[in-house]
């Protein structure tokens, strides 16, 4: 039985200061989301996870900075009140403003029938990352032939309806946390969860933010 621990966050770190390398880019604390807006728990734009997933990430970043890349993360831990916010937004049916960046070809609905959006969150279990990888040569990011939170299938890691090299792109990354530890999600090149979860039936709720961590 899944519990819910509303302010318990031992066993977690900044991911930031554990990789001082990865770029941050917390997307669920900007407005440059699905949803639109700031999104409910995250308080600070950063990352945070268990410790066993930051161990895993530090595995896969060293790896691909000698490839000539660095990760960006886009999302961790995401706490239960924002999964809350996004049940919440799915109900408001008027309110599409980001459909044309983010689910163009889809009604709201849909994300959760089709499993784009979920009522429970592996991210809410603390051992989920969301990222992508940065050419350490140009400093952008690599092409994936599709962005972060695009829900359709051209997001479906195995998608091949894009360029020989944006396939290959994916498969770099998905192998790279293959190799460290983690699984991979059918409909999203860039979810990762860590395999050997340290907490497999917990779902966390404390918000994001580095005083949390300090406590």
């Amino acid at each position: 039985m899944a519990r819910d621990i509303t302010k318990e966050a031992t066993g977690f770190v900044l991911l930031g200061e554990y990789i001082p390398s990865i770029v941050q880019e917390i997307r669920y604390y900007s407005t440059f989301n699905f949803v639109g807006d700031r999104i409910d728990g995250y308080e600070e734009p950063v990352a945070v996870i268990t410790i066993e997933a930051a161990r895993a990430l530090k595995a896969v970043s060293n790896e691909m900075m000698v490839k000539g890349y660095r990760l960006k993360v886009f999302d961790a831990y995401r706490p239960a009140a924002a999964v809350k916010h996004f049940i919440l937004w799915g109900i408001e049916d008027q309110d599409v403003r980001m459909k044309p960046y983010f689910y163009p070809d889809l009604q709201k609905q849909e994300l959760f029938q089709k499993g784009y959006i979920a009522k429970q969150s592996s991210h809410s279990r603390g051992s989920a990352v969301d990222l992508t990888l940065i050419d350490m040569r140009t400093g952008k990011e690599v092409d994936m032939g599709g962005p972060f939170d695009l829900f359709s299938e051209i997001s479906h890691p195995d998608y091949r309806g894009i360029t020989p090299e944006q396939y290959d792109n994916r498969m770099l990354l998905q192998k790279a946390m293959v190799r460290n530890g983690f699984k991979p999600l059918d409909c999203e090149w860039w979810h990762f969860t860590l395999e050997d979860e340290p907490y497999p039936d917990t779902y966390f709720s404390f918000p994001v933010s580095k005083s949390v961590l300090s406590q």
